[in-house]
């Protein structure tokens, strides 16, 4: 189904994103008593490598595909998503999300991709939440936790002051932009 979703995004020129990895209404007396969606959703382990194996040999070497991957399972940001996400041509990371939107959430994330994976394999700072109140928050939250790792690279010499500027401002805005093709 996956594949075939691919292909369509493919022919459509839509961003496929994929969020796999909640257990949901995991507590049976709250479901019961306030219905779905009300909380109890807890991460689960994905196996992205072979999971997406089938979609990937089809579809991953497709400039023109672009593929969104997020997750809740944060032991697969190093190991599984950023060799992907640097590998293959289609795909992106997408930011940190529900446990994880946080700013130790959002410092484990950058440390954990941005040295595989690079800047550019990653979709910058998107959102989705209904939650509409809190969206200028997450996303001041989330400038700053990439303010701190660019200072860090110059700070450390692995970076130089014109080259963070410019990652500032894709990291912001540029590339949401680009990922979403807007």
């Amino acid at each position: 189904m996956l594949t075939e979703m691919a292909r369509m995004s493919l022919d459509d020129g839509l961003v496929m994103q994929i969020h796999p990895g909640s257990v949901r209404n995991h507590n049976a007396q709250l479901y019961a008593r306030y219905g779905r969606d009300m909380g109890a959703d807890i991460p689960a382990p994905t196996n992205y490598v072979e999971g997406l194996r089938p979609l990937l040999n089809r579809f991953g070497n497709e400039s023109d595909l672009t593929i969104i991957l997020f997750t809740l399972d944060e032991a697969t940001y190093s190991r599984e998503l950023a060799p992907l996400a640097g590998h293959y041509p289609c795909l992106r990371l997408g930011p940190p999300w529900w446990f994880h939107d946080s700013p130790e959430g959002m410092r484990r994330f950058r440390e954990l991709v941005t040295e595989t994976a690079g800047f550019y394999n990653t979709a910058g700072f998107n959102d989705d939440t209904r939650a509409f109140l809190s969206i200028p928050a997450r996303h001041d939250v989330a400038r700053r936790m990439d303010a701190g790792c660019l200072a860090r690279l110059v700070a450390e010499g692995r970076l130089e002051m014109d080259e963070a500027e410019e990652l500032a401002q894709e990291l912001t805005v540029g590339l949401v932009r680009k990922a979403y093709r807007l």
